[in-house]
Protein backbone atom coordinates (compact mmCIF):
# COMPACT_ATOMS: atom_id res chain seq x y z
CA UNK A 1 0.00 0.00 0.00
CA UNK A 2 1.34 3.23 -1.30
CA UNK A 3 1.09 6.30 0.86
CA UNK A 4 2.47 10.07 1.48
CA UNK A 5 4.73 10.65 4.37
CA UNK A 6 2.42 12.96 5.23
CA UNK A 7 -0.45 11.14 5.09
CA UNK A 8 1.06 8.18 6.85
CA UNK A 9 2.29 10.96 10.04
CA UNK A 10 -1.31 12.16 9.82
CA UNK A 11 -2.43 8.24 10.32
CA UNK A 12 0.04 6.99 13.08
CA UNK A 13 -0.80 10.13 15.10
CA UNK A 14 -3.84 9.31 15.09
CA UNK A 15 -3.79 5.49 15.91
CA UNK A 16 -1.25 6.24 18.64
CA UNK A 17 -3.56 8.88 20.30
CA UNK A 18 -6.29 5.97 20.61
CA UNK A 19 -3.50 3.97 22.20
CA UNK A 20 -2.20 6.20 24.85
CA UNK A 21 -4.11 8.43 27.02
CA UNK A 22 -3.26 11.52 24.76
CA UNK A 23 -5.79 13.48 22.86
CA UNK A 24 -4.89 15.54 19.63
CA UNK A 25 -6.39 19.22 20.24
CA UNK A 26 -4.27 20.15 16.88
CA UNK A 27 -1.69 19.31 14.13
CA UNK A 28 -0.17 20.41 10.71
CA UNK A 29 2.15 17.89 8.98
CA UNK A 30 4.81 20.14 6.98
CA UNK A 31 6.79 18.67 4.14
CA UNK A 32 10.01 18.70 6.87
CA UNK A 33 8.52 18.68 10.05
CA UNK A 34 5.21 18.76 11.80
CA UNK A 35 3.37 20.67 14.66
CA UNK A 36 0.85 18.79 17.11
CA UNK A 37 -0.96 20.22 20.43
CA UNK A 38 -2.08 17.54 22.72
CA UNK A 39 -3.90 17.21 26.12
CA UNK A 40 -2.42 14.48 28.25
CA UNK A 41 -4.81 12.82 30.85
CA UNK A 42 -2.63 10.51 32.60
CA UNK A 43 -5.12 9.63 34.88
CA UNK A 44 -7.07 8.16 32.54
CA UNK A 45 -5.23 5.42 32.64
CA UNK A 46 -6.05 4.44 36.07
CA UNK A 47 -9.21 3.25 34.86
CA UNK A 48 -7.68 0.38 32.56
CA UNK A 49 -7.24 -2.82 33.88
CA UNK A 50 -3.76 -5.00 33.50
CA UNK A 51 -5.56 -7.35 30.45
CA UNK A 52 -6.73 -3.66 28.34
CA UNK A 53 -3.05 -2.09 29.27
CA UNK A 54 -1.04 -5.24 28.20
CA UNK A 55 -3.59 -5.11 24.95
CA UNK A 56 -2.70 -1.43 23.94
CA UNK A 57 1.12 -2.24 24.81
CA UNK A 58 1.25 -5.33 22.54
CA UNK A 59 -0.94 -2.96 19.47
CA UNK A 60 2.56 -1.46 19.17
CA UNK A 61 5.06 -3.89 20.60
CA UNK A 62 4.78 -7.67 20.73
CA UNK A 63 5.99 -7.28 24.66
CA UNK A 64 8.11 -9.71 26.33
CA UNK A 65 8.17 -13.43 25.96
CA UNK A 66 5.94 -13.93 29.24
CA UNK A 67 4.16 -11.21 28.04
CA UNK A 68 3.60 -12.51 24.41
CA UNK A 69 2.37 -16.15 26.75
CA UNK A 70 -0.25 -14.15 29.02
CA UNK A 71 -1.72 -13.15 25.63
CA UNK A 72 -2.04 -16.19 24.30
CA UNK A 73 -3.62 -17.28 27.27
CA UNK A 74 -0.92 -19.59 28.32
CA UNK A 75 -0.81 -20.96 31.68
CA UNK A 76 1.13 -19.17 34.07
CA UNK A 77 2.50 -20.08 37.84
CA UNK A 78 1.62 -16.98 40.63
CA UNK A 79 5.48 -15.59 39.95
CA UNK A 80 4.91 -15.27 36.58
CA UNK A 81 1.47 -13.62 37.07
CA UNK A 82 3.72 -11.46 39.70
CA UNK A 83 5.74 -10.48 36.59
CA UNK A 84 3.02 -9.61 34.54
CA UNK A 85 1.35 -7.11 36.92
CA UNK A 86 4.67 -5.49 37.21
CA UNK A 87 4.87 -4.85 33.12
CA UNK A 88 1.14 -3.83 32.69
CA UNK A 89 2.28 -1.43 35.71
CA UNK A 90 5.44 -0.19 33.48
CA UNK A 91 3.28 -0.13 30.59
CA UNK A 92 0.90 1.67 32.22
CA UNK A 93 3.32 4.68 33.21
CA UNK A 94 4.35 4.33 29.81
CA UNK A 95 1.00 4.83 28.07
CA UNK A 96 0.33 8.46 29.89
CA UNK A 97 3.94 9.72 29.07
CA UNK A 98 4.12 12.47 26.39
CA UNK A 99 8.09 11.19 25.78
CA UNK A 100 7.01 7.77 25.03
CA UNK A 101 4.25 9.11 23.18
CA UNK A 102 6.79 11.02 21.17
CA UNK A 103 8.99 8.15 21.36
CA UNK A 104 6.57 6.10 19.53
CA UNK A 105 5.66 8.35 16.65
CA UNK A 106 9.02 10.05 15.43
CA UNK A 107 11.09 6.45 16.03
CA UNK A 108 8.67 5.18 13.35
CA UNK A 109 8.66 7.85 11.52
CA UNK A 110 12.46 7.63 10.89
CA UNK A 111 11.98 3.67 10.13
CA UNK A 112 9.78 4.37 7.65
CA UNK A 113 11.86 6.93 6.26
CA UNK A 114 15.12 5.52 6.28
CA UNK A 115 13.53 2.47 4.83
CA UNK A 116 12.62 4.89 1.84
CA UNK A 117 15.84 6.44 1.18
CA UNK A 118 17.62 3.50 1.77
CA UNK A 119 19.90 4.64 4.44
CA UNK A 120 20.75 4.24 8.50
CA UNK A 121 21.39 6.71 10.90
CA UNK A 122 19.88 9.60 12.49
CA UNK A 123 16.96 10.81 11.40
CA UNK A 124 15.85 13.77 13.82
CA UNK A 125 17.92 16.73 14.11
CA UNK A 126 16.81 16.93 17.83
CA UNK A 127 14.81 15.71 20.68
CA UNK A 128 11.44 16.64 20.42
CA UNK A 129 10.23 20.22 21.61
CA UNK A 130 7.41 21.13 23.77
CA UNK A 131 5.82 24.04 25.32
CA UNK A 132 3.44 23.47 28.26
CA UNK A 133 0.11 25.69 27.52
CA UNK A 134 -1.21 27.08 30.78
CA UNK A 135 -4.32 29.49 29.55
CA UNK A 136 -7.07 29.00 27.23
CA UNK A 137 -5.70 32.08 25.49
CA UNK A 138 -2.26 30.38 25.19
CA UNK A 139 -3.58 26.97 23.93
CA UNK A 140 -6.24 28.58 21.38
CA UNK A 141 -3.26 31.21 19.98
CA UNK A 142 -0.99 27.99 19.82
CA UNK A 143 -3.92 26.19 17.72
CA UNK A 144 -4.33 28.72 15.25
CA UNK A 145 -0.36 28.85 14.81
CA UNK A 146 -0.41 25.51 13.94
CA UNK A 147 -3.29 25.84 11.15
CA UNK A 148 -1.89 28.71 9.60
CA UNK A 149 1.54 27.21 9.11
CA UNK A 150 0.48 25.58 5.54
CA UNK A 151 -0.93 29.47 4.40
CA UNK A 152 2.10 31.32 6.23
CA UNK A 153 4.15 29.13 4.05
CA UNK A 154 2.38 29.64 0.79
CA UNK A 155 1.15 26.00 0.45
CA UNK A 156 -2.66 26.71 1.05
CA UNK A 157 -5.01 29.47 0.69
CA UNK A 158 -7.47 28.71 3.52
CA UNK A 159 -7.40 26.55 7.12
CA UNK A 160 -10.43 24.62 4.97
CA UNK A 161 -7.65 23.41 1.91
CA UNK A 162 -4.48 22.91 4.31
CA UNK A 163 -3.94 19.29 3.40
CA UNK A 164 -3.10 16.66 6.23
CA UNK A 165 -3.81 19.62 9.23
CA UNK A 166 -6.55 18.68 12.12
CA UNK A 167 -8.44 21.69 10.91
CA UNK A 168 -9.46 20.27 7.46
CA UNK A 169 -9.97 17.01 9.26
CA UNK A 170 -12.29 18.18 11.49
CA UNK A 171 -14.47 20.44 8.81
CA UNK A 172 -14.26 17.65 6.51
CA UNK A 173 -13.71 13.91 8.02
CA UNK A 174 -11.85 11.87 5.60
CA UNK A 175 -9.64 9.75 7.97
CA UNK A 176 -10.34 5.96 6.69
CA UNK A 177 -9.19 3.43 10.05
CA UNK A 178 -9.29 0.61 7.99
CA UNK A 179 -6.26 1.66 5.67
CA UNK A 180 -4.85 3.34 7.93
CA UNK A 181 -4.63 0.06 9.94
CA UNK A 182 -3.39 -1.79 7.09
CA UNK A 183 -0.80 0.86 6.20
CA UNK A 184 0.94 0.66 9.13
CA UNK A 185 0.74 -2.77 9.64
CA UNK A 186 1.90 -4.03 6.23
CA UNK A 187 5.18 -1.87 7.54
CA UNK A 188 5.35 -3.64 10.87
CA UNK A 189 4.45 0.17 12.48
CA UNK A 190 1.69 -1.83 14.25
CA UNK A 191 0.87 -5.37 15.87
CA UNK A 192 -2.88 -4.77 15.51
CA UNK A 193 -5.85 -2.62 16.47
CA UNK A 194 -8.96 -3.29 18.17
CA UNK A 195 -10.35 -0.32 19.65
CA UNK A 196 -12.13 3.06 18.66
CA UNK A 197 -10.55 5.66 16.79
CA UNK A 198 -10.26 8.34 19.48
CA UNK A 199 -11.77 11.63 17.86
CA UNK A 200 -10.34 14.83 17.59
CA UNK A 201 -10.06 17.06 21.23
CA UNK A 202 -13.80 18.11 20.73
CA UNK A 203 -14.87 22.29 21.75
CA UNK A 204 -17.40 22.62 23.93
CA UNK A 205 -18.97 25.89 24.36
CA UNK A 206 -20.59 25.96 27.21
CA UNK A 207 -18.46 26.24 30.93
CA UNK A 208 -20.40 24.40 33.60
CA UNK A 209 -19.99 23.43 37.42
CA UNK A 210 -18.24 20.47 36.93
CA UNK A 211 -14.71 18.43 35.33
CA UNK A 212 -14.43 19.95 31.48
CA UNK A 213 -11.91 17.83 29.31
CA UNK A 214 -12.76 19.62 25.84
CA UNK A 215 -11.60 22.99 24.62
CA UNK A 216 -13.46 25.63 26.50
CA UNK A 217 -14.39 27.79 22.99
CA UNK A 218 -16.99 27.65 20.39
CA UNK A 219 -15.51 25.77 17.10
CA UNK A 220 -17.96 27.96 15.01
CA UNK A 221 -16.37 31.11 16.95
CA UNK A 222 -12.82 29.58 16.75
CA UNK A 223 -12.62 29.34 12.81
CA UNK A 224 -13.45 32.69 12.99
CA UNK A 225 -10.87 33.36 14.95
CA UNK A 226 -8.63 31.49 12.45
CA UNK A 227 -9.58 33.31 9.65
CA UNK A 228 -9.87 36.80 11.39
CA UNK A 229 -6.13 35.50 12.38
CA UNK A 230 -4.60 34.05 8.85
CA UNK A 231 -5.94 37.44 7.13
CA UNK A 232 -3.23 39.44 8.98
CA UNK A 233 0.52 39.79 6.82
CA UNK A 234 3.27 39.12 8.26
CA UNK A 235 6.87 40.86 6.88
CA UNK A 236 8.87 37.09 7.83
CA UNK A 237 6.31 34.20 6.16
CA UNK A 238 5.22 34.26 2.63
CA UNK A 239 1.33 34.01 3.10
CA UNK A 240 -1.55 34.81 3.89
CA UNK A 241 -5.59 34.50 3.36
CA UNK A 242 -6.67 37.14 0.85
CA UNK A 243 -8.47 39.85 2.74
CA UNK A 244 -10.99 40.12 0.02
CA UNK A 245 -11.83 36.08 0.65
CA UNK A 246 -15.63 35.62 2.14
CA UNK A 247 -15.82 34.75 5.82
CA UNK A 248 -15.33 31.04 6.73
CA UNK A 249 -18.83 30.34 7.57
CA UNK A 250 -19.95 31.70 4.31
CA UNK A 251 -17.37 29.95 2.77
CA UNK A 252 -18.13 26.62 4.14
CA UNK A 253 -21.84 27.13 3.63
CA UNK A 254 -22.48 26.69 6.74
CA UNK A 255 -25.39 28.75 9.13
CA UNK A 256 -24.40 29.50 12.70
CA UNK A 257 -27.23 27.77 14.44
CA UNK A 258 -26.84 24.37 12.49
CA UNK A 259 -22.98 24.87 12.72
CA UNK A 260 -23.08 25.07 16.98
CA UNK A 261 -25.16 21.63 16.81
CA UNK A 262 -22.51 20.15 15.01
CA UNK A 263 -19.91 21.59 16.71
CA UNK A 264 -21.60 20.14 20.13
CA UNK A 265 -22.23 17.01 18.36
CA UNK A 266 -18.63 16.42 17.24
CA UNK A 267 -17.84 13.19 18.52
CA UNK A 268 -21.11 11.68 16.37
CA UNK A 269 -19.52 12.49 13.11
CA UNK A 270 -16.74 9.63 14.35
CA UNK A 271 -19.65 7.01 14.47
CA UNK A 272 -18.61 5.05 11.25
CA UNK A 273 -14.73 5.32 11.86
CA UNK A 274 -14.74 3.19 14.46
CA UNK A 275 -12.72 -0.32 14.38
CA UNK A 276 -14.90 -3.24 13.92
CA UNK A 277 -15.18 -5.44 16.98
CA UNK A 278 -12.13 -8.48 17.30
CA UNK A 279 -8.73 -8.76 16.97
CA UNK A 280 -6.25 -8.65 14.22
CA UNK A 281 -8.90 -7.25 11.62
CA UNK A 282 -5.83 -5.57 9.22
CA UNK A 283 -5.52 -7.07 6.04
Amino acid sequence: MQTSTEVWIEERTRLLSSVFSVDIAAYAVMSNHYHLVVKLSPDEVDSWGNDEVLARWCSLYKGPPLVQRYYRGDHLCPAELRRIDEYAETFRQRLGDLSWFMKCLNEAIARQANKENECTGHFWESRFKSQALETEEALLACMAYVYLNPIRAAMADTPETSDHTSIKERIQPAFNLAEAIAGQTEQQALTEFAMPLKPLLAFEGVIRNSVQRRILFSFEDYLELVDCTGRVSRNDKRGAIDEKALPILERLNLDPGRWCHRATAFEDSYQDYRAPAGRGQAA
